[in-house]
Order: C-alpha cells, then structure tokens, then sequence
C-alpha cells in the first residue's frame, strides 16, 4: 500500500488507535500525524487519544492531541492504528463515518482488518514497525524516528520479547542514526516508574498467588486498591512483565477491576501457553505471549476460567 496516494485528495484525515494506548499506540499515532503532516501540507489532519501518560512527553507535538473528541466534519480518510474498531472507543464514529477506511496493525487477533484498506502484519512487532515499511525513507526526520522507535520498543520490550526480529533490530538501528538520545527515551518512557507507581507494582506482586504447581501467577487490584494509592489504569503498566519474569512461571495473569464484577485482563506467557489464544475465546486478543481481554464475573471465576484453557494448553504440551 501506498500511503500518499490512499491520501490523494483527501482534505480531512483522521488518526487514532485502542482506548486506554500504550506506548506502541501513541508512538505510531505521532508518526503518522507527523509524517501525513510533512508529507501533505495541504491537508487538515487530526488525532485522537485518549488521555496521554507524562512518561511520553519526549514526543514532539503531543499538545495537538485531541483527547475530547470534538465531533466535526465528517473524514475523507481515517486511520485505525493498532487495533480493530471495536476499540477505537469514542473516535469509532470517525471511523464509521468516513469515506475511506484505513486499519494498519499487527494483531493476530485482527488479521482480516476493518477497514476498507488493510494493512495487518503478525509478524511485526509493532504497528510502528509496520508503518515504518510503509514510510518513503526520505520523508522521514528525527521527529518521526523518535516516534517510531518509541512504538517499536515498547511493544517488544526493547527488544527482548519473543516478537522481536533481526527486521525489528534492523529498523531500531536506522532510525537510531537520527542522532536522539535513545537510551534516555528508554529509560524515561519504559523503565522509570513513579513513586506511586512502584508502590502499587510492589502491593500487586506481595498479594500474588500461584497456582498449578506453581507454573502459573495471578494478581488483581480492584477498584478500593486503586483508590487507595491514586493511581489510573495506565500505573499498571508493567505489572504482568514482572509477574512473567518469575523463575518458573509459565504463565502470568494480572487483572484490575473496571467495574462492578468486570476486569481486565493482561496475561504473559514464556514458551509453552498461546496466550492469545485463551483470550481470543473470552472475546479479546493480541499476541502469542502477550494478550489481554474483558471478563465478567468475580476475581475467583475469573481466574477459574482463565485457568481452565490454560491447564489444557500445558497439559497438551506435556503429551507431545
């Protein structure tokens, strides 16, 4: 796919990516609008985000986010970023409304796209990977390299998650020769946590508990827990690498409570489960050792039918 000429003529073009965006999400975001900005001048680009962690603020132009979602005109094209409709969240109507639909990922869980234009690749890392194969090389700048290897390293957890490539390693290493401080971005963005945030990382793995011959962890933090030390959904992120880091675990589980009896889950896998797989069934999905969803119930059967699937899983393994 060419992306300027899917844009040609296009006077309104809409960007956006998955309700609650993580690192991947806002980095491939910022270096479409970036790029789509450079590229043609001519045209009135918007983007859309929910509310952006500080830990980002290395990238450039995020105060022209919009996080309102202020309705307007109706888009020539919109691009959905990492994710399938369905959790585009508020910018979904955007998405409906417009006149071309673009929906770049890298989700397995998505590999047919929404869109009226695909563009899904699993083996990518990240949907900033699969935006840099489709970026002309001389259009590129360091503002846009910056947002692209904040997308790439934080979706392959600066290159030690299983979905890292010597393409993966490749790309971080052109984009480094546009001379940023790479090594601040990832310490600031991706290992440095707050003091509130280490505090509730610490209350997550002291109320930790594993199960199935100790091959599997769980830990969940309900909406009183998260009151109690102030912290939002984005604090989280991290715990359920931890989890995973483990020696012995297979299998990590890390949930917090969005509502009454409903909970996200985030699980991680080593080599032996397909985590997308288990989350797939519960209606979300992701990555082979990385996937979430939404369930329903309380924590204890919660739990109960996440383990379920993956008992099955360890088990055939054990037969083979």
């Amino acid at each position: 796919m060419n992306l300027l000429t899917e844009c040609q003529g296009a006077d309104r073009i809409g960007i956006s990516a998955h309700i609650r965006p993580d690192g991947d999400a806002i980095g491939s975001s910022m270096a479409l609008y970036l790029y789509l900005k450079k590229a043609l001048p001519q045209a009135k680009i918007k983007v859309y985000l929910e509310s952006l962690p500080d830990c980002f603020g290395h990238l450039k132009h995020l105060d022209e986010v919009d996080s309102v979602y202020a309705e307007g005109e109706a888009f020539d094209v919109f691009f959905a970023l990492d994710t399938a409709a369905d959790r585009l969240g508020k910018a979904q109507p955007f998405f409906d409304g417009s006149r071309k639909k673009i929906n770049i990922d890298h989700h397995i869980s998505n590999r047919n796209g929404c869109g009226d234009v695909n563009v899904v690749e699993p083996s990518a890392s990240s949907t900033a990977e699969v935006l840099y194969g489709l970026f002309e090389e001389e259009r590129l700048d360091e503002e846009i390299a910056v947002a692209l290897y904040t997308g790439i390293i934080h979706d392959c957890g600066v290159f030690q998650y299983s979905n890292t490539t010597p393409r993966t390693m490749e790309i971080g290493a052109k984009l480094l020769r546009y001379g940023f401080p790479f090594s601040k971005i990832i310490e600031e963005s991706f290992y440095q946590k707050t003091y509130l945030q280490t505090q509730i990382l610490g209350r997550a793995l002291m109320e930790s508990v594993r199960f199935m011959d100790s091959r599997c962890i769980v830990s969940c933090v309900d909406r009183k827990m998260m009151k109690f030390y102030d912290v939002v959904p984005s604090d989280l992120d991290g715990i359920v690498n931890q989890l995973r880091n483990i020696r012995g675990i297979d299998c990590a589980i890390f949930m917090y409570e969005i509502g009454v009896q409903e909970y996200k889950v985030s699980m991680r896998s080593n080599e032996k489960v397909d985590v997308a797989k288990v989350a797939s069934f519960f209606g979300g999905g992701g990555h082979v050792r990385a996937a979430g969803c939404t369930m329903s119930g309380n924590m204890h059967d919660v739990i109960n039918n996440l383990s379920l699937h993956i008992e099955r899983q360890l088990k055939e393994q054990e037969d083979v």
